[in-house]
């Protein structure tokens, strides 16, 4: 499945162009399990071999997708309030244990938790659920999604060039496929347990 999907957007990306990109990294922000590891790698695969688009402007166009994607969750959370979310939820993939820890996690740290929160696997497409429930200033929150948005998606550059350098992995050699995967998770993983998770368990014993 996964496969399709790379094929079908690295065609479409063509015609798609910044759109494109902006309009899945919107996705990506919502509560639909889209991996932004899929979407801006390899435009910027695209991006050096082509020149059809700049690292730059998929930086740009990554932000502002993830905020436009994060807006919409503000929104919503705002909209519908705390008891519809907590009794709802599970059907969007947000079962009421999880929003209870991600609201903690969005009054503890405010709009410097947004900023990080942009930066790590699970809470980054969650936060502006709470971060809407506790009615964090709009602008405050915009701004920290912009900004944690632009960074990881310039993280995720590098991580296209460098990927699209490595030509084992461009023949689609398996292991060093699998090295890739398993680099990325361990990574992500830990950040996540080292910035959330512990926060969020403590929280909950409390």
């Amino acid at each position: 499945m996964i496969q399709h999907f790379i094929d079908w957007y690295l065609g479409a990306l063509d015609s798609g162009g910044y759109a494109l990109v902006a309009l899945l990294m919107a996705v990506e922000s919502s509560v639909v399990p889209l991996p932004s590891e899929l979407v801006i790698p390899p435009a910027a695969h695209l991006a050096v071999t082509t020149g059809r688009m700049s690292l730059p402007g998929l930086v740009a166009a990554g932000a502002l997708g993830s905020w436009a994607g994060a807006s919409l969750m503000y929104a919503l959370a705002r909209l519908l309030g705390r008891p519809l979310l907590q009794r709802y939820g599970r059907y969007l993939l947000v079962p009421p244990a999880k929003l209870e820890a991600a609201e903690r996690w969005s009054a503890s740290f405010g709009p410097y938790g947004v900023f990080a929160s942009r930066l790590l696997p699970v809470i980054r497409h969650l936060i502006g659920i709470p971060a809407g429930l506790v009615r964090l200033p709009y602008g405050r929150y915009s701004l920290a999604t912009l900004a944690g948005s632009a960074l990881w998606s310039a993280v995720l550059c590098w991580v296209g060039v460098a990927a699209g350098a490595d030509e084992a992995l461009l023949r689609g050699d398996l292991r060093r496929v699998s090295l890739w995967l398993a680099g990325a998770v361990v990574v992500l993983g830990g950040l996540y347990w080292l910035f959330v998770h512990r926060h969020m368990r403590g929280a909950g014993r409390r």
